[in-house]
């Protein structure tokens, strides 16, 4: 496990691809937490605005004590101003850091910030140069705009849980916040289009991200094909529609391993470490298209699942890497923790953390070989930076910050 050191952090901050962003974040649970920290890896300075609760993400997921592993890492490389957004001087607050920025990034339902005068228009009146990354459940307009929608909601509405789970049974769910983390994605990107074209304009503009659109790109192949043939597919369990062999199988000792032979050169190869070569000349199995149909997929998967049955897992996954056929057991998280992959790619690094020593934290991704991002420092506590920002940022004396705090507009932790 590779370990982050934080002592070079000025130095790092220099060589960092967004170095001299700043990000105003005023976002909760998970796709807006998760694009701040996708852009505070590579370097922007995100200031996130919390209200004085915090963001609930701080309850999700595992604790020790009071301290929440998941915001140790989501909400890594961000400074938290704890700030009452509903208060008349907090608003002010807030605008004048927002009037700063290079970026707002936003998760609230459409019109929230409008009504507490934060929006993009009356932001723009004075930055013009400022960027509003937008993230909800349905976008910015339409009919279903003010709806409230968290990313499971929005797989259903989108079609992907329809395509989720075995055909005999109810629609399923990945137990991880896919579309959340797939929207972050997006917003980032869009973010990053934003700035090369405020480059050229000087002019900002707003980046409308909706977890029901991001969910809905996945069904890229599925939209033509109902539009031109009709068709609705079902949920394919294990398998990948239309591509065989591309499914879990099952193995000796109760595990299983998934392979994926999509192409004709890789079937080739798992059908000679089977030892049955002459399976290419089934002309149910003769091409790519011809192994996808639903007939032919099944007599496949079964052939495959006879063979794989007579072997462990482990065994088993070492004659496919061996033949060159894309193939993997199917791994906990603990198998991450002992892979050397991981550990060699920097995917498990070790974030000093000031009460527990350490977290383990994924690593950065993507990588870029001439300006990699960084973890610079682990989530922050509660308002951790409240009082460093309002000094620095807008020039507050510590007299006025007493103020603020004693009459419950922010909340310092420091």
């Amino acid at each position: 496990m590779r370990e982050v050191g934080v002592k070079n952090t000025h130095q790092l901050e220099r060589k960092l691809p967004l170095s001299g962003v700043q990000v105003i974040e005023i976002c909760n649970t998970v796709a807006g937490p998760a694009c701040g920290r996708l852009l505070g890896d590579f370097g922007a300075d995100v200031i996130k605005i919390e209200p004085l609760e915090g963001d609930s993400v701080r309850q999700l997921g595992s604790h020790v004590g009071d301290i929440s592993l998941y915001a140790a890492s989501v909400l890594r490389n961000k400074r938290s101003v704890s700030i009452d957004l509903k208060s008349s001087r907090g608003q002010q607050l807030a605008f004048a850091l927002m009037s700063k920025a290079d970026i707002v990034l936003e998760n609230n339902r459409p019109g929230v910030l409008e009504r507490l005068g934060l929006g993009y228009e009356q932001m723009s009146a004075v930055n013009p140069g400022v960027i509003y990354v937008r993230i909800s459940g349905f976008g910015q307009d339409g009919p279903y705009a003010k709806r409230p929608g968290y990313g499971a909601i929005c797989e259903a509405l989108a079609g992907v849980r329809h395509m989720t789970g075995d055909p005999d049974r109810p629609p399923a769910r990945v137990a991880l916040a896919t579309t959340d983390y797939l929207t972050s994605v997006y917003a980032a990107f869009g973010a990053l289009g934003a700035l090369r074209s405020r480059d050229a304009t000087g002019l900002g503009q707003v980046v409308d991200v909706a977890l029901y659109e991001t969910a809905f790109t996945q069904l890229e192949p599925l939209v033509p094909a109902y539009q031109k043939l009709g068709k609705v597919p079902t949920r394919q369990g294990p398998n990948l529609p239309s591509m065989a062999p591309n499914s879990l199988y099952p193995t000796r000792d109760d595990n299983y391993i998934l392979i994926a032979a999509n192409s004709n050169a890789t079937f080739e190869r798992l059908l000679k470490a089977m030892g049955q070569p002459e399976l290419v000349r089934d002309p149910r199995f003769a091409t790519i298209r011809l192994r996808g149909e639903k007939a032919n997929m099944l007599a496949l998967d079964q052939i495959i699942s006879t063979w794989t049955r007579g072997y462990d897992v482990l065994d088993l996954a070492e004659m496919l890497e061996s033949a060159a056929v894309p193939s993997s057991r199917v791994y906990t998280i603990a198998d991450i923790f002992e892979d050397p992959h991981y550990r060699a790619r920097g995917m498990l690094e070790s974030v000093p953390h000031s009460e527990l020593g350490d977290t383990t934290q994924i690593g950065v991704v993507p990588r870029l070989s001439r300006t990699p991002g960084a973890i610079r420092f682990t989530g922050p506590e509660l308002g951790s930076d409240t009082r460093a920002v309002l000094q620095k940022e807008l020039g507050l004396d510590g007299d006025a910050i007493d103020d603020l705090i004693e009459a419950g507009v922010v909340k310092a932790n420091a």
